[in-house]
């Protein structure tokens, strides 16, 4: 019972069993009851148009042998057996007895009328049922009514009972019994082998899909679940090869980023290790330890920042990184940032220059996240650009969006490098820094819902970050 397929089909099975159950119990007593009720309909319909001629026969007195006849008649039109029974009132209550019967019997011992002491005593025609030798007998009674000789109201005097046997209806309920057992058993036989072949089916391409998931979690990502199908084990199949495509990007990525942080960690460690050795060197003079210890302090600050980068850009992969987006005046904030870069500039003996609207540029964004995206811009400005090369840092509204750029006018990008710079650890040939910034930069943007692009011409260098309003 742990196999679905075995499952799958006990359920159809108990199922189909269950409805062959419902219409075996539920649906052939009712067939039955209708059965048994149409012919006492019929009986009772055949009572009323036939009943006539003895009506009138008993009224007038005829000879025994007329009315005799007339009872056969009746049962030869309704092709039923009549019975006319007389009624009688006395000390016992109300009786009937026997007068005449269309089989010519003269003692009738298996049959008690019951339905004719019930049509004599309401006056209306009476359906009923009873048990016989030869089985059970529908019976539908009419009373005859006579004026009595010193007047009055009409009384019942005889009761006509039209009859006949519940075999056929009987026999017509088991033959479709006998019917429904057998189509129901090769339906049910049918249905199980169905169920089974279909759960087969379907617990295969789940085992194959389980077979390909082990390998996956196994480290191996060349393999491929299926994607024929369109059902919903087909859609399953193409979610979940989506998502090995996906973890065999990010595993791509992950040995790329250790390789990477591992180069860019090892040359700030090892030229710290060569400076040390160096500086144990008691020979030295003032001035190239002076200079030593200052490429020790570069060489602590690359390292701090590649430190601070890696952590940011692990965060925002994982996305742990938090906004608290709210309206943010970017023409404000792009003025205390310049501030910072004022002594960045007079060493790389560049000038800023600010393009703001007079009136206040506001988006709704991460003001501290927006400020570190400038940072970013700027910096990279002054690290890809030789000296003296001015930058603008403009804020604009346009097509109801912030648009912020910082524009630069050195050598610019490379054409074959512009579709690249925004991948993390990707540096051009001449530039220096880890290759993050961008990267983070980039992240930040479609965190706030924007967007970060480059635009790069001989001469002209612009990176713009576009915010929703």
């Amino acid at each position: 019972m742990r196999s679905i397929t075995n499952r799958l089909a006990l359920l159809f099975s108990a199922i189909l069993l269950a409805a062959i159950a419902g219409v075996y119990f539920g649906v052939t007593p009712t067939l039955e009851s209708a059965l048994r009720d149409q012919k006492l309909n019929s009986l009772a319909l055949d009572a009323r148009r036939y009943s006539g001629p003895i009506q009138a026969s008993i009224g007038s007195n005829d000879d025994v042998r007329v009315v005799n006849r007339l009872v056969r008649h009746a049962a030869d039109a309704a092709a039923a057996r009549v019975t006319l029974l007389g009624v009688t009132r006395g000390s016992y209550g109300l009786q009937t007895y026997l007068k005449y019967d269309s089989t010519a019997e003269v003692d009738i011992r298996d049959l008690a009328f019951a339905v004719a002491a019930d049509a004599a005593r309401t006056g209306r025609t009476a359906q009923g049922t009873e048990a016989g030798t030869s089985g059970r007998v529908a019976e539908a009674a009419r009373p005859l009514f006579y004026v009595p000789r010193g007047g009055g109201r009409k009384v019942v005097g005889s009761v006509v009972v039209y009859s006949q046997p519940l075999q056929d209806v009987e026999a017509n309920v088991r033959v479709i019994r006998r019917r429904i057992l057998i189509a129901g058993g090769i339906a049910l036989l049918l249905s199980a082998l169905a169920a089974w072949f279909t759960a087969r089916q379907f617990s295969r391409r789940v085992l194959r899909m389980q077979r390909v998931a082990q390998r996956v979690a196994a480290g191996d990502f060349s393999a491929r679940f299926e994607r024929g199908s369109l059902d919903e084990l087909g859609r399953l199949g193409r979610a979940l090869d989506d998502m090995q495509r996906q973890l065999s990007e990010l595993e791509d990525a992950r040995k790329r980023f250790i390789a990477t942080a591992s180069h860019e960690l090892r040359t700030p460690i090892f030229s710290l290790g060569g400076f040390l050795e160096l500086l144990q060197d008691e020979e030295l003079d003032d001035e190239t330890r002076e200079r030593f210890l200052g490429q020790l302090r570069e060489q602590v600050d690359r390292l701090g920042k590649l430190a601070t980068d890696l952590l940011d850009l692990s965060r925002l992969e994982a996305g742990s990184l938090d906004l608290r987006p709210e309206e943010t005046d970017i023409g404000e904030l792009a003025r205390d940032v310049a501030a910072e870069f004022i002594p960045a500039l007079a060493a790389h003996d560049s000038h800023l220059e600010l393009r703001l609207a007079t009136q206040p540029v506001e988006a709704v964004c991460d003001p501290e996240r927006v400020a570190q995206i400038m940072r970013i811009l700027i910096d990279n400005a002054l690290s890809h650009t030789p000296t003296g090369t001015d930058v603008v840092l403009a804020a604009v509204h346009r097509d109801g969006r912030v648009r912020l750029s910082v524009t630069d006018y050195g050598s610019g990008i490379k054409r074959t490098a512009l579709p690249r710079i925004f991948e993390p650890f990707y540096t051009s040939d001449d530039a220096q820094g880890s290759g993050l910034g961008l990267a983070i930069a980039h992240e930040l943007a479609e965190r706030m819902s924007g967007e970060l692009s480059a635009e790069s011409v001989p001469g002209r260098t612009t990176f713009a970050l576009e915010l929703p309003t």
